[in-house]
């Protein structure tokens, strides 16, 4: 049965990294002392044993281990044998690029379906979605495959920003490029603003955190849905 916590960034205005999110990932991880993490997205080109100590910081203080994949002979026998996975934020497309690399986009993918307790921020969040094509960062290496994982039956844009009324900036909105997206596919995609993030119990997808999210399907206007609402009366499940 499928159990996620896909969060829309790691680090909200103000805050610390991941503080806003440890009471959740206290209870999201209460079933096992050890998490993966996977750190192939790689902020800033950081090392993985960098960005691996200061994702372990965090998980310090929920009284959890958290060792990097990168540390392991076989990362594919690490997923496996995992009871609980970290993905966090950088670049998507380093982080598939990777992923995809290493042979472990389909292992991962099994892993979840089979009880995997799996938590991705921002480019961890991302790779949830049938496909990347809603990532907002930077193409600077190039994927064998913009699928995903697949493990939730849309696309996610995290960090999503509304538009600015006021503004004299004339580029393109977030909403113009999912628009832009939907000419050309059929995947429906919800904007995550920061501080919210989607709790995965089985089938059942619910968005948590104090804002709303927004729902781009092909073909209709874009829709605001409320905190506590179920994404499987909309979309059904993967």
């Amino acid at each position: 049965m499928k159990n996620l916590l896909i969060a829309s960034t790691s680090t909200v205005y103000g805050g610390k990294y991941l503080d806003y999110l440890t009471e959740q990932m206290a209870a999201f991880f209460k079933d096992t002392e050890e998490v993966i993490f996977i750190p192939y997205a790689r902020p800033g080109g950081i090392t993985h044993d960098e960005y691996t100590e200061k994702a372990a910081k965090a998980f310090s203080k929920i009284g959890k281990k958290l060792i990097g994949l990168h540390t392991f002979e076989n990362p594919v026998e690490a997923i496996k044998n995992a009871k609980g996975a970290f993905t966090g934020g950088g670049n998507t497309f380093v982080l598939v690029s990777a992923l995809y690399r290493l042979e472990l986009m389909q292992p991962l993918r099994e892993a979840i379906f089979n009880g995997l307790a799996y938590m991705g921020t921002s480019a961890g969040s991302n790779i949830c979605g049938v496909s990347m094509q809603t990532t907002n960062d930077m193409p600077i290496v190039y994927p064998p495959s913009f699928k995903t994982l697949g493990v939730i039956p849309f696309n996610l844009n995290p960090h999503y920003l509304d538009p600015e009324p006021n503004s004299k900036h004339m580029g393109e909105t977030r909403e113009t490029r999912i628009a832009e997206f939907h000419t050309q596919n059929s995947v429906p995609v919800v904007g995550l603003r920061e501080g919210s993030w989607l709790l995965v119990n089985g089938d059942e997808i619910i968005l948590k955190g104090e804002l709303k999210a927004r729902v781009f399907e092909q073909g209709k206007e874009p829709y605001e849905v409320e905190t506590g609402t179920i994404f499987t009366d909309h979309f059904g499940s993967a």
